[in-house]
Order: structure tokens, then sequence, then C-alpha cells
């Protein structure tokens, strides 16, 4: 009998053994999180009494999916931060985001969770704030809304699991996106960041445990459910000798995609119909200019500036579109139409602009006029591909260098004050322009909800418009009255009075353009004079003026009026 019995007690601990054995074996990988009073640090009690209940008992439980990216704040849980061994935490706090991806186990409430959690402002350095990434590994007990994490070192080689989650995320992909574009480079601080996981395995035990929290409906932007991270991040050395960096509160929410895709579509519709209103002002103003003289008043500088940055605009939206295929419908149309107005209306309008800046050459042969013509494309294209080189040498200085972007009315201005041209622009043009190039840049420094993430930049904003409306304000005045209004008298040049007094007015003369005689016993401002000493009529030769600076009788060149 005693044999019996404890041949059948060795049975029974053989099965204990194995079953204990099996719920353990998962979690071989994870380190146990040293106990602390803070709620976030709760001990795995009831998480192993769970792992014991029958899987009917689990029926009454939402078995929640927390697959996403989430954002939030990071910050130390003391005042002090003394220990920081090995990470700089220059700053007490910061951005924070987390992305996670969940699959179910074999062991029903409990799911295998991979991610990477990125801390920002980390490095406090004189020119910038740093960037630390560790990728992510533990599980989570659905049940509890429990989440368990450890650090994890992957090698440069090896793939991680649903890693085409993290790559295929707009979220994460339109971030890095405008980080290298619109805010300050990070590759030197991913270079240096590039071993940060498997060096922290080294010295470290990162340890994260956190709570789970849904959001409720009346919060939350769309239809899909957003959930809330809040806990707390260990970093005690390996040797037991103090900590590598003292306890972080992480405290993220999720990211309603769905909402972030909005945004960005939006942002494409908003681009589209600043291009079609583009389109409309650039007919106009070619309209108004449809004449030799009318286009030679027009700076070739100023509509060849405003053609590269529709260049450059057509270029960031299409690489934006490949980078995110999901989205790359909409940023192929706004792509689509900034190439139609840079590529069609604004380069041939250069191409009018240049052939009236020199009608004495129209008439030379087919050879000449290709290779003028081949020169002015070389220098466009030139001057857009060298820019790009310079964008990216120096894009830590875009904000200066889009403020010089911006100055595009100057050239206008200039050549309007040396020249003494008359209505230039149309009025519709010169504000239709200004409010339209505005928008885009306000949207991305001065919009809080941008889809880039881009912060807040009020005070550039307000540079960049009063900047703008001054050029514009400036512009109108030269048009209503006149190109030289704001010049003192005394440092101007001698001008050409048209009403002087004709030398043969005892003798009757027709004006050539009408072919009706000119009378001259009104007033001098019914007729005017050129220095070739020819007579018409003030309206007929002001309407051939706007036509050709030449004389109708001669064809000599005309002074401006």
């Amino acid at each position: 009998m005693v044999r019996r019995g404890g041949r059948k007690g060795l049975l029974w601990g053989t099965a204990v053994f194995l079953l204990l054995l099996g719920f353990v074996r998962p979690f071989v990988a994870l380190r146990p999180l040293k106990e602390r009073v803070s709620s976030a640090a709760d001990s795995w009690g009831e998480e192993q009494l769970f792992l014991r209940r029958d899987e009917n008992d689990l029926i009454s439980y939402s078995a929640w999916n927390i697959t996403g990216t989430y954002r939030g704040r990071w910050s130390f849980l003391d005042a002090t931060n003394g220990s920081t061994r090995f990470l700089d935490f220059g700053k007490s706090s910061g951005v924070s985001v987390v992305e996670l991806v969940s699959s179910p186990t074999r062991i029903h409430g409990v799911h295998y969770i991979q991610g990477a959690v990125t801390f920002h402002d980390v490095f406090d350095n004189e020119h910038d704030h740093g960037v630390a990434q560790m990728r992510l590994e533990g599980v989570y007990i659905w049940p509890f809304q429990k989440l368990r994490m450890v650090a994890n070192s992957v090698a440069n080689d090896e793939s991680i699991q649903e890693e085409d989650y993290f790559f295929s995320n707009p979220y994460n992909l339109l971030g890095v996106f405008s980080s290298q574009v619109f805010q300050e480079s990070t590759r030197d601080k991913i270079r240096r960041n590039k071993s940060l996981t498997y060096d922290m395995e080294k010295h470290c035990h990162v340890e994260i445990a956190a709570q789970v929290s849904r959001i409720s409906s009346n919060q939350n932007d769309g239809n899909h459910d957003l959930y809330h991270l809040e806990g707390l991040m260990e970093g005690p050395a390996t040797d037991g000798d103090g900590e590598c960096f003292s306890s972080i509160l992480l405290n993220a929410t999720s990211v309603n995609i769905e909402v972030y895709y909005n945004k960005a579509v939006n942002y494409t519709l908003m681009v589209t119909f600043i291009s079609f209103l583009q389109v409309l002002l650039l007919i106009r103003q070619m309209e108004h200019s449809n004449t030799q003289s009318g286009a030679a008043k027009v700076s070739i500088i100023m509509i060849g500036q405003q053609a590269v940055m529709d260049a450059y605009l057509c270029l960031l939206n299409l690489t934006a579109g490949i980078l995110v295929e999901s989205l790359f419908n909409a940023f192929a149309t706004a792509a689509f139409f900034k190439f139609v107005v840079f590529s069609i209306f604004e380069m041939r309008y250069l191409l009018a602009i240049w052939k009236a800046s020199r009608p004495m050459h129209n008439g030379e042969n087919w050879e000449t006029m290709r290779r003028e013509l081949s020169v002015l494309y070389s220098r466009f294209y030139g001057i857009l591909l060298g820019g790009i080189l310079v964008l990216y040498q120096m894009h830590n200085f875009l904000r200066p260098i889009l403020l010089i972007m911006y100055s595009f009315w100057i050239p206008q201005i200039v050549t309007n004050v040396i020249r003494d041209t008359r209505k230039p622009l149309h009025p519709h043009y010169i504000v239709g322009m200004t409010l339209t190039r505005l928008a885009i840049p306000l949207y991305i420094f001065g919009c809080p909800s941008n889809f880039l993430r881009i912060e807040v930049d009020e005070y550039w904003c307000i540079y960049l418009g009063v900047f703008m409306g001054l050029q514009a304000s400036v512009l109108l005045l030269q048009h209503y009255l006149g190109s030289r209004c704001f010049i003192p008298r005394q440092i101007l040049p001698e001008k050409y009075c048209y009403y002087r007094k004709f030398e043969n007015a005892s003798q009757e003369t027709d004006c050539v353009i009408c072919m009706t005689a000119i009378d001259f016993t009104q007033h001098s401002n019914g007729y005017m004079v050129t220095p070739c000493d020819h007579c018409f009529h003030s309206g007929c030769l002001q309407r051939w003026m706007d036509i050709k600076m030449e004389c109708p009788t001669c064809r000599r060149s005309l002074p401006p009026a």
C-alpha cells in the first residue's frame, strides 16, 4: 500500500510539474519587475492566479486589440534625476511614441507584444535635442489590461515579427518624413543610437509595466476604439549597483489612424484647390499682359522663383505619396496639379516674358533660337537641382531659406522702379498669389493639428505674413500711384515729358494711329510728342505703348511714359 501510494504521488507530482512548465515557458525571456509601492509595478500574483483559471471563465472578458501607435509624454518619477549612468537624459520630460503589435498565443488571455518606444528630447546638447529608440517585447494579460515588457536587442540584419507594420504605418512614416524635411536632421542621432538597445541590455534591466484603459466614446474622434497607456519604466543596473536611469513615467494615448488619414487627405485637397486658384490667377495675369510690351514689364526672376517653389512642392508631395502607399492617390493628385502649374502655365509665361524682353532678335534663325532656349531651360533646371542640394545641406536653416524664397515679389518691385513701368501686374494676381502662397507654410508651421506633427511657430508665421503683406502693399501702391511713388523726387533720374509743346503746331497734323487730325487748340494733355518729334493723340499713343514701346511712325524706341 505504501509502495502503491508513493507511485501515485510521484505521477501526480510529475503531472503538476509539466503543467507548470507549460505555463512558465512563455515567460522565460521576461525578467520580473522589482516590487514597488507604485500601482504601475504590481506583483505577478493576480496574473499567475488567472493563468490557472478555466477558459470558460474568460467569456465575460473583452480581448482588446492594442496594436497601434501611442503618443504622449515621458517624465521622471522623482524630481531629481541623479542616476543617469547610461543615457544622458538632459531634460526632465519630453515626447514619447510607443508602437505596439499584439498577436495571440496558445495561452488563452495572453497576447505576445512586440514594439518600440521612442523618447524625444533625451540628449540635451547646445544645438539640438536627441532621440532614443528601443525595441521592446513582452506580454499583454488582457483580462487584467496589464502590459509587461522588457528591452529586446535585435541585430541589424535580423528581422522581427510584424515589422511590416512599423514600415507601413503612415503616422510613423510621415513623422520621419517631416523630421527629415521640415525639422532638424536625425541622421547623427540615429547613428549614435543604432546599438542603443544592445548596450542597454549589457548594462541595464529595462523593464516596463503599464496599465491599459479604453477611452470613452465621447472623447473619441473616430469610430475605432482608442486606448490609453500609463505605466512605469525602470532601468536597474545588471551589477546591482544603483540604476542606469531614474524611473520614468509613461503616459500615451493611441493615435486614431482614420483621423490621421483624414488630415492628410484634407491637406491634399487644400493643395489641389490652391493649385486650381493659382492656374486661374495665372490665366488672368497672362491676359493682362498678353502683348509684347505688357509681357516685357513682368520680371522673369519673379515668375522663375515661383516656378521653382511649385516644383519643390510637387516633389515633396510625390515623395510623401511614394513613402505612404495607402495615401499615394491623394498626394499624387496634389503633386500632379503642382506639376501642371509650374511645367505648363508658369514655364509658358516664362517663355513669353523671355521672348518679349528681346524683340530685336525674334527674326533670328531657328538654330539661334533653339540654342538660346536651351540656355534658358538649362539655367532654370540647373537652379532647381542646385537648390535641392543647397536645401539638403542647409536644412537646419529651413525657415530663413523659406523667407528668402517667399521674397518673390521683390524682383518685380525693383524692376518697376528701374524701368518705371505702368501696371505690369493685375491687382487680382497680386492679392490672390500672396494669399494662396501663404496657405501651405501657415498650415505646416501654424496649424496645431497638422498631419506632419510640426510644432507651431507663431512668431515665424507672423513674420512671414507681415513680410508678404508688405511686398503686396508696395506692388499695389506702384499699381495705383506709380512705380516710383515712394522714391524721393530729388534722387529720381530726369524723365522725358511727352506733353511738351509741339514745334510744328501751326501745321495741320494727323495722328497716324487713328488717322484723324490733331487739334492743337485744346489743352496740351490732348496730344503727346515723342522724342523723335512725332505727334499723336494722348489716348492713341498710350494704347499703342501698352502693345509696343516703339514710335508708330519711325519705329524708334520710346522711353517710359
